[in-house]
This record gives structure tokens, C-alpha cells and sequence, in this order.
């Protein structure tokens, strides 16, 4: 059982540590849950430091909800390249349909509503939560798991998340949960970038390499119909795929949403 001296040494150290350390990024200063939204998505799976450019960017572009909401697919999936992973593009785009539609383009202060939305799981909708409106909530994301391992279960294997909880709680600021989580944020950037204890997780996966892989296929064929809208027989030719191959991704890309076959032209849809 962690002791509740335990407990104020730990919140102590990471104060100590955020207030020398704390670091400047766009999306901090911000209040608006829209310009967070689109902070969080992109940081899935992508280093800060590759999204700040395309942040700032994209909102140059899209600077509202309503803006998003009302644009082509194919203008959205454009100033998204880079970043890859377009599936997160898809639904920032279809978050803010429903937030419009549905919302009258507000964004709802209710967890549950939050995690119900395209692309937010219980992670981003804390993060929106506490970054938006300083409302406290518990989650785990990759930098938080990082940080109670290291104090907390550095003499331990294949922790799950389930332990890890009770702590997230225990430990949240409640009167200032979003600069709590900033450094939080924070301290696992720094352990990551030296021991990484996500690796003593039960839910850490290696990321598999994208050069040579299906993703980067598909990636290909999305960014070739960006160009342009072209047949199978196009799209084989210029990437070298064979039909199989071809087949299978403009079928799942089809399905999901990101393009649509017009007379046996494939182009990106809306």
C-alpha cells in the first residue's frame, strides 16, 4: 500500500521538477476545447515536436469547429499530410459534424458525452476536460503510465493499468487538475527519452515499422488520390502494386470513408 507521505513526496517532485522545466507549447495557450481537440488528436502516436508546425497550420486553415465541420474531406486529409495516421484526420473532421450538428458547435462538458465522439477515448476526453475547463478527471495515457511506473512500480513487470488507477486518483490535483497533468506530461517526456518504463506495461506495444508496411501502402494510394482521382489500373501503375494489393486497400478505404469510386474512378469523398 502506498503510504500517504509517499504520495505528497511524489506530487512534491513533480511540482519541483514542472516549475523549472515546464515546457512552451501552443496548445497550453489555449482554453478553447476545439484547439485542444485538434492538439490531442494529432499527438496520438506523433511526437510534440513534429506536431507544432502542423498545429499551428492547421487551425491557420481551419481556425473553428464550425470551419472543420463545413470543409472537403480532401482540404482536411491535404494539410494533414505528414503527420500520417489519417485516420485521426477522418475523425477530427466527423467530431466536429456531430459538435455542430448536434452541440449547436459546443462542446459538451460531460466525459461520457466526450468519450461517445469520433476518435476520443477516455484520454483525450480527460485531456479536454482538464485543459479546457480545469475540470478533473482520471486517465492514463503513454506519459502518465510512464510516471507512476518509474515511482511507483520501478521493481515490478507487466503492470497493468488496473494498479495504476487508484494512484492517477489518489495523486490529481482536483483544484488545478490541468497544470497537474501538464506535469505529469512532462516528467514522462523526460523518463522516456532515458529508461522508458512503458515497457514494464502490460499494454506496451512496439511500434512496427511504417517503411515497407500495409499503413505505408495505404498512405501511398491516399496521398496519389489527393493528386488526383484515378482508376485502379492508374494506381497500380504508378505505385507498382500488384491488383491484390490495390484491391484490398481502395476496399478499405472505401469502407472507412475516405474515398468513393465514381465510373470505376477512385477520388476522396465529399
Amino acid at each position: 500500500m502506498i503510504s500517504h507521505m509517499n504520495i505528497q513526496i511524489f506530487k512534491k517532485m513533480i511540482w519541483i521538477y514542472f516549475k523549472k522545466n515546464k515546457r512552451d507549447l501552443p496548445w497550453r495557450k489555449t482554453r478553447d476545447p476545439y484547439k485542444i481537440l485538434v492538439s490531442e488528436i494529432m499527438l496520438q502516436q506523433t511526437q510534440s515536436y513534429r506536431v507544432e508546425s502542423k498545429y499551428k497550420s492547421f487551425l491557420k486553415k481551419f481556425p473553428t469547429a464550425e470551419a472543420l465541420a463545413k470543409a472537403k474531406l480532401h482540404n482536411v486529409l491535404q494539410e494533414w499530410q505528414g503527420l500520417g495516421y489519417n485516420r485521426r484526420a477522418l475523425y477530427l473532421k466527423k467530431c466536429t459534424e456531430i459538435i455542430v450538428k448536434d452541440y449547436n458547435g459546443k462542446f459538451p462538458k460531460d466525459l461520457n458525452t466526450l468519450i461517445s465522439l469520433p476518435g476520443i477515448g477516455r484520454a483525450t476526453a480527460g485531456d479536454i476536460m482538464a485543459f479546457a475547463w480545469n475540470i478533473p478527471s482520471v486517465f492514463i495515457e503513454t506519459n502518465i503510465r510512464s510516471v507512476f511506473i518509474h515511482f511507483f512500480f520501478n521493481d515490478k513487470e507487466q503492470v497493468s493499468d488496473k494498479d495504476i488507477l487508484p494512484l492517477v486518483e489518489a495523486t490529481l490535483d482536483k483544484k488545478n487538475p490541468r497544470q497537474w497533468y501538464w506535469a505529469l506530461f512532462d516528467y514522462g517526456v523526460l523518463l522516456k527519452k532515458t529508461v522508458n518504463p512503458n515497457r514494464k506495461s502490460v499494454h506496451y506495444a512496439k511500434q512496427s515499422k511504417f517503411i515497407g508496411s500495409f499503413r505505408q501502402k495505404r498512405a501511398l494510394v491516399l496521398r496519389t488520390l489527393l493528386e488526383k482521382p484515378r482508376t485502379k489500373k492508374e494506381i497500380e501503375k504508378i505505385l507498382h502494386y500488384d491488383s491484390i494489393t490495390a484491391s484490398r486497400i481502395l476496399s478499405g478505404l472505401e469502407k472507412e470513408g475516405f474515398v468513393k469510386s465514381v465510373k470505376s474512378t477512385f477520388q476522396i469523398s465529399r
